[in-house]
């Protein structure tokens, strides 16, 4: 067993198909196969299915292969360790960010992260939080930026900034007129949020949970963009992230309203696998992030502090 075989049944795995798996490989399809066979006959086990189309692993097969992505990541360690030594930034990350941040950090960061540091290539993705800690603990990306607390004591997790929350009020809701609101004036039954499996859609739950009837009615949607539209054309209400309200026009801005007693917040963090090390990788992220995050908003920590792990 070595390395490269481990990458291969990755590779396999993540593309279901030996031509596409081998191209990213760089070696031909039966040597692909031939390396794979090889692995599966050294450990007596069928770790793929191949008459399924398109092939897939076994039950076997996927307990192999979330080991072979830890231990794949162990070794990339290793050698991060050693560039590291030399202080040297050339490597390459994934980055999972969930779809309530994506919008506000994801554009800029992009340019300045390249900018600032031209020899990482980051991978980003936008996904769900229990897709980011899933996909975490399977070694299967590098760092994920969602919010916290997530109390899994398999994760680290470094704040960044600290988000408020205000309400998006539609002008025929009978709240309209008030300057602020506060938590017992947001009735669930104008309430609209995200679908099931957003974040935000438990937070706000959380905010409103002491006063939450069983039969309430809610309304779903996909986006916080969609939210706003749906709202506009429908009435209601909805709680949206402070960083959105640049992204609404004049006549939007109007229906913004604070909301005190209490002001709801989120914290928006890095988190990584407990055992993850690259602390100048980690400061890179944190560093850029903090060009695009206004200073208010930051952890007092962050801006004081690099990080130390």
């Amino acid at each position: 067993m070595n390395l490269q075989q481990l990458q291969y049944i990755v590779a396999l795995d993540r593309h279901r198909h030996f031509v596409k798996a081998a191209g990213e490989c760089g070696i031909s399809q039966p040597t692909l196969s031939a390396m794979i066979t090889r692995l599966e006959e050294e450990l007596d086990v069928r770790i793929f299915d191949r008459s399924k189309h398109p092939v897939e692993p076994t039950p076997m097969g996927v307990e192999i292969i979330n080991q072979a992505r830890l231990v794949l990541k162990h070794a990339m360690q290793m050698q991060e360790l050693v560039r590291a030594g030399k202080e040297n930034m050339d490597t390459r990350f994934s980055l999972g960010v969930i779809p309530t941040v994506a919008p506000y950090i994801v554009p800029q960061f992009i340019g300045l992260f390249k900018n600032d540091y031209p020899q990482t290539r980051v991978s980003i993705l936008e996904m769900r939080t229990n897709e980011i800690i899933r996909d975490l603990k399977q070694a299967k990306i590098d760092i994920g930026l969602l919010a916290t607390p997530l109390l899994d004591p398999d994760l680290l997790e470094i704040p960044l900034y600290y988000e408020k929350f205000v309400a998006y009020i539609a002008p025929s809701d009978p709240n309209y007129n008030k300057e602020a609101l506060s938590a017992n004036e947001l009735p669930l039954n104008h309430l609209w949020v995200l679908q099931e499996g957003h974040c935000l859609r438990n937070q706000i739950f959380n905010f409103c949970a002491e006063k939450t009837p069983a039969d309430k009615q809610v309304y779903e949607a996909g986006s916080i963009d969609n939210l706003v539209r749906i709202i506009d054309n429908n009435g209601g209400y909805t709680l949206i992230p402070q960083l959105h309200l640049p992204m609404l026009d004049e006549v939007q801005a109007a229906n913004v309203r604070l909301v005190n007693n209490p002001p709801p917040v989120r914290e928006i963090s890095i988190v990584v696998y407990k055992d993850f090390f690259r602390e100048g990788l980690l400061n890179a992220v944190a560093n850029t992030i903090k060009q695009i995050i206004p200073a208010d908003m930051l952890d007092t920590r962050l801006k004081k502090f690099a990080i130390r792990l």
